[in-house]
């Protein structure tokens, strides 16, 4: 259904700002001129919008929201810097997401996120697509999060970090470090509890890529193996899938270290449910 663009006579749009179809700006919104608001946007009220910032198709920014302004970064000296917003993500109140730092960087959020309340996204970052933020988490310069990537609330991510794909961090953890794709975890200090068995299942990954992501993850996190032991023994054991070279590769690239590399004792119910899988998809088999 298309609707017509409406922009209440209390809303500010400074001249120079560009105005998609079936765009919505509540009272007392703030608009400045270089900002870009794709089709069907919503800006509610008293959300303020600023710098080069684009707001991707449907995407919905809520109330006092606060996107595009100026970065925290102490070393910005004015240089022209972006934001871009995907498509149809939820902004939620009081969420701040701040402009880049260096000449020509942005902070990029990806399609079909969801920010919830007061989460705080700071220059240089980038977020992909169909990520959750919980509220009050906050992502310090520089942190890169993938996609399908959840983030509890009131948990606090390092600069310069990332969390990998899928990935599920619980809320009022506190993480220095990358957190390697498709596991979970959390606490202080953060402890990595298996692999992120219920969200792969949903994402309807199969059990033959969940069983190899599982045999990978216990040589990197449950043998006696150094972490580069542990990655060439995947590659050399392991029929390589997408997603096994992913978190090969996530683990390689990694420059502020891998968390939760202390060894911790295996999660016997994780081993025990994908052993009853294995058994239910042979009986269905026959």
């Amino acid at each position: 259904m298309t609707r017509e663009t409406f922009i209440h006579p209390t809303a500010i749009v400074e001249k120079g700002a560009k105005i998609g179809n079936g765009v919505l700006i509540e009272a007392y919104a703030i608009v400045k001129e270089n900002v870009v608001l794709e089709d069907n946007v919503t800006i509610k009220s008293f959300a303020y919008i600023d710098g080069f910032t684009t707001i991707g198709e449907s995407s919905t920014i809520w109330p006092s929201a606060s996107i595009g302004t100026k970065t925290q970064d102490l070393k910005f000296r004015g240089e022209k810097t972006f934001v871009k917003i995907g498509k149809r993500c939820e902004i939620r109140e009081f969420v701040s997401i701040n402009s880049s730092c260096s000449e020509g960087t942005t902070v990029e959020v990806g399609d079909d996120c969801l920010i919830m309340a007061y989460c705080h996204i700071a220059h240089n970052c980038k977020v992909g697509n169909r990520v959750i933020m919980s509220n009050n988490a906050t992502l310090a310069g520089h942190v890169e999060v993938e996609d399908h990537a959840i983030i509890g609330g009131y948990t606090p991510i390092h600069q310069f970090v990332r969390i990998g794909k899928h990935a599920m961090v619980g809320g009022m953890t506190r993480v220095g470090q990358d957190i390697p794709p498709f596991t979970i975890g959390g606490d202080i200090p953060f402890r990595l509890a298996g692999l992120n068995l219920v969200g792969l299942k949903r994402h309807k990954f199969s059990l033959e890529v969940r069983k190899a992501l599982a045999h990978a993850f216990r040589l990197v996190f449950r043998s006696e193996l150094t972490l580069e032991e542990a990655l060439d023994t995947i590659e050399k054991e392991l029929s390589i899938h997408p997603e096994v070279a992913h978190f090969v590769k996530f683990c390689r690239d990694s420059k502020r270290g891998i968390i939760g590399l202390s060894k911790q004792p295996e999660n016997k119910d994780e081993r025990l449910d994908l052993e009853e899988e294995e058994e239910e998809e042979a009986l269905a088999k026959k």
